[in-house]
């Protein structure tokens, strides 16, 4: 049973780690170990708890970004009413991106998240892991660098010439004149990856988003976007496990790791979209390396 510091500590966790690209699984896998926390990380009540703290996260990312939303529901709705997506509407093209990239997330975590999970969750598997997703994005940066920016895509690091940080519906407009149907579906597909415990979910996405032609800006932005759907949607698939009566005991603890997941997700939505907007992922790759390597170190010497 977890209890309410556990719960807080997992939840603050959970919601920084989740959009940050570090890993919330691979650290919700880890630091209970390594801080001798007594939990059964297979039991139901720990991954109905990890549920709550995810829809917590989803719910905070589709508030965040509320008036997107607004505008991409009703550019999905033009679009469907005319029967063809115009090039000059901005958010209708790119609500049929988060569709297309939503769909082979959604699929492959069906399919694959059990097997793969119960396959790699182990604290010393998700260190190996977090060196693993540091590395990758290590790679996408200087792959990125060396690319020739797309047309439809500013800066790569930076904000636009004239000296404006790059904001809402310029942004917008950006991922949707910079990235295909086909690409769209590559970043959803890399979403998979983060089924393994290390593997970041939006760290994946946004190396996706990279390698088609955005700025880290505009990655993450997108990222943060086609996360809502995908998080939310799992969350919600689960919810009738959050609300069992065999949950009833711990729902006080769910709630408190569930308002600290929102809280933390909050200020890392932000702080990572500023942050972004003249820097890059490389020191979260550094992150990823160095704390794997000591959390795989600490695990070995101490069993």
């Amino acid at each position: 049973m977890i209890n309410m510091i556990q719960a807080a500590v997992l939840g603050f966790l959970q919601g920084l780690t989740e959009l940050f690209p570090i890993s919330s699984l691979g650290h919700s896998v880890i630091l209970p170990k390594l801080f001798g926390w007594n939990l059964d990380q297979n039991a139901p009540s720990f991954l109905t708890f990890l549920i709550a703290t995810h829809l917590a996260t989803a719910i905070v990312l589709f508030i965040f970004f509320l008036k997107d939303w607004i505008e991409i529901f009703k550019g999905l709705g033009r679009s469907v009413r005319d029967r063809k997506v115009s090039p000059s509407d901005t958010y209708a093209q790119l609500g049929w991106l988060l569709v297309t990239g939503t769909i082979p997330a959604g699929i492959l975590g069906l399919v694959l998240e059990k097997p793969i999970r119960a396959l790699f969750a182990s604290p010393l598997t998700a260190a190996a892991f977090l060196i693993v997703n540091g590395l990758i994005l290590f790679t996408a940066e200087r792959l990125r660098r060396r690319a020739r920016p797309r047309v439809g895509a500013h800066s790569a690091t930076g904000p636009d010439p004239g000296g404006a940080a790059v904001d809402g519906p310029g942004s917008d407009a950006r991922i949707a004149t910079t990235l295909s149907w086909k690409e769209a579906l590559g970043v959803g597909a890399a979403q998979a990856a983060a089924l393994v415990p290390g593997i970041s979910r939006s760290g994946s996405s946004m190396v996706g988003g990279l390698l088609s032609g955005l700025n880290n800006e505009n990655a993450a932005r997108f990222s943060f976007l086609l996360a809502t759907p995908v998080i939310g949607a799992a969350a919600v698939l689960k919810l009738p496990e959050l609300l069992s009566p065999a949950m009833a005991d711990e729902r006080g603890a769910f709630l408190v790791g569930a308002l600290c997941s929102a809280v933390a997700a909050w200020f890392a939505t932000k702080f990572l979209l500023r942050f972004f907007e003249t820097r890059t992922l490389t020191p979260f790759a550094i992150y990823c390396v160095a704390a794997g390597a000591v959390y795989f170190t600490a695990m070995l010497i101490t069993g």
